[in-house]
């Protein structure tokens, strides 16, 4: 346990941005699987539409810092590779 006064403050802070990431990681997770649904089901219009709320929240979550910016820009260029390959067949 901490003892001092900054090292508890520390703690809190940890507390509470744990929370917070944790919703926005469970956001993110929610809409991939969403998206990844519509692909496998190679329903392409369906996925064009959702892609722009995908490609936000990855934007958003990487800005904020709960994942790293390199991650975000590997998963929307997975994300669209799938989706464009999908328009073609």
């Amino acid at each position: 346990m901490a003892h001092s006064i900054s090292a508890l403050k520390r703690v809190r802070q940890s507390a509470k941005r744990r929370l917070v990431n944790r919703d926005r990681k469970k956001d993110l997770r929610v809409k991939l699987k969403s998206i990844d649904t519509l692909i496998g089901k190679k329903d392409a219009e369906s996925a064009r539409k959702e892609l722009p709320g995908v490609l936000r929240t990855l934007d958003r979550v990487s800005a904020k810092g709960t994942i790293h910016k390199n991650t975000a820009a590997r998963r929307k260029s997975r994300l669209m590779k799938k989706i464009n390959a999908l328009a073609k067949a």
